[in-house]
């Protein structure tokens, strides 16, 4: 069964607030105010992403603005009294950045954003060249997918493949994401796959069940 799902580019955001190496402290602050963004990618003369800097970076111009901190901070803290030095986006820019394919599909950027716990990834090509930006409610916007897009694509992609007639009769009905399989179908034990692979068509909430035979509710 061959599915073309959903990537990165198709909701990324195409224009992206940057900076480059050189760019001073209080543009960068600019630049995130103007563009309401809390993180702006830095890139080089060729459009290359080579870091990332955030709030969190800046930050630590302000909490040490006026402090001497002691040995035990020193230690602790030396990346982001680091910062605290720092004039430049080159300076205070976390890097290497972590960054996603604009053909990545859509699974691998939530999956990224969880283990680095950021809000919004650079969206690259497959040299490195910036292409855009993803954010958690751009992910989101898959869940505003009409119904009908949705049922037909159940229909297509795995009622058609595991339950053909006229050995089986598979209804699809979509309601606010929520896909119900109903009728009959030939062979129980493809139910729990059909689960699966309804559950990773884009912009499904849940699936639910209502077959001739056993009880699959629950599945």
């Amino acid at each position: 069964m061959h599915t073309s799902p959903h990537i990165v580019s198709d909701v990324m955001t195409r224009s992206v607030a940057v900076v480059g190496r050189t760019t001073a402290f209080k543009d960068i602050v600019r630049t995130m105010q103007d563009r309401k963004v809390s993180a702006v990618p830095v890139v080089d003369d060729g459009n290359e992403v080579v870091g990332v800097v955030s709030e969190a970076d800046l930050l630590p111009k302000e909490e040490f603005r006026d402090s001497d901190p002691d040995r035990y901070t020193q230690l602790r803290r030396l990346s982001d009294l680091a910062k605290a030095g720092s004039v430049t986006a080159g300076e205070m820019m976390t890097s290497p950045a972590l960054t996603v394919r604009a053909d990545a599909t859509l699974a691998l950027a939530p999956r990224e954003m969880a283990r680095a716990r950021v809000k919004r990834l650079p969206v690259v090509d497959e040299t490195g060249h910036l292409e855009g930006i993803v954010s958690r409610a751009d992910l989101l916007k898959v869940f505003l997918r009409d119904d009908e897009d949705i049922a037909e694509e159940v229909r297509r992609e795995v009622v058609s493949y595991l339950f053909p007639s006229p050995a089986s009769t598979v209804l699809v009905e979509v309601r606010d994401g929520v896909v119900t399989l109903g009728g009959r179908v030939h062979d129980p034990s493809l139910v729990p796959v059909a689960a699966r692979l309804v559950r990773a068509v884009e912009g499904v909430v849940d699936v639910q069940f209502a077959l001739d035979g056993p009880d699959r509710t629950a599945v």
